[in-house]
């Protein structure tokens, strides 16, 4: 018998029998260990939309802004992310968020010359 903690094992300690159990980072569902990739990401979006006026003032340099985002921002998303398995569309995901929070960052892109916003085409 291993280590590990089953759902039968929860309702002889006394934890009430429900659909989902929320473990730090996890969810326990259907006898099984779910990331929860997606509650991260949202957990960080907040946490971007909280910091938002700091992320996009035109005060503070681009090095402080970064410095912002990796030790505040980003572990609320990575946290747990040792024991994800992630997919092509989770990975996706995740750069998306990133490349997000750069965008705000480092502000539009503009041309060196004359100073124009621009878009990709």
């Amino acid at each position: 018998m291993s280590g590990a903690l089953s759902l039968s094992h929860c309702s002889m300690l006394g934890i009430p029998d429900c659909e989902l159990l929320r473990i730090v980072g996890c969810c326990v569902s259907n006898r099984q260990l779910k990331p929860t990739m997606l509650s991260r990401l949202k957990l960080g979006n907040a946490c971007c939309y909280s910091a938002q006026k700091l992320l996009s003032s035109s005060l503070l340099s681009k090095n402080l802004k970064i410095k912002i985002y990796r030790p505040i921002i980003l572990p609320v998303v990575l946290y747990g992310c040792e024991t994800w398995s992630l997919t092509l569309r989770e990975e996706l995901r995740l750069r998306v968020f990133e490349n997000r929070v750069l965008r705000r960052v480092f502000g539009p892109k503009r041309d060196q010359v004359t100073g124009v916003g621009f878009t990709l085409s």
